[in-house]
């Protein structure tokens, strides 16, 4: 059989199976009745006071964030690198020189621009 077909029906059996948990959870499953209590907010099961107090978020905190998803990222390619090069030849570690030098390049970036040393101020 084709390698594409057998795909097809592992795709086609995994939406049904989640087709079926959907159904059947929506059929025999709890119906829950909103009311009044259920529907106001929760604040550690004391009744809430005053006004909701939502404060914006500093932009400084989005770089942070950014680099720390660069960087999980970056940390799994470097394991699925490692998975992948079971032959260890000379274009792999070529191809993890590249890797790790684009990782350094971004950790001296964050370095210098301060990003890290900002959010703490």
């Amino acid at each position: 059989m084709n390698a594409y077909v057998i795909f097809l029906i592992y795709l086609l059996a995994i939406l049904g199976f989640v087709a079926l948990t959907l159904a059947l959870n929506a059929a025999l499953g709890p119906k829950p009745v909103s009311n009044a209590i259920k529907l106001e907010p929760f604040e550690c099961g004391a009744t809430p006071v005053g006004s909701i107090n939502v404060k914006a978020v500093p932009i400084k905190y989005y770089a942070v964030a950014i680099i720390f998803i660069l960087f999980d990222l970056e940390t799994i390619f470097l394991f699925i690198w490692a998975l992948g090069a079971q032959p260890l030849t000379g274009f792999m570690l070529f191809t993890f020189l590249v890797f790790m030098f684009l990782l350094v390049l971004i950790v001296l970036y964050v370095y210098k621009a301060r990003l890290i040393e900002m959010v703490t101020e």
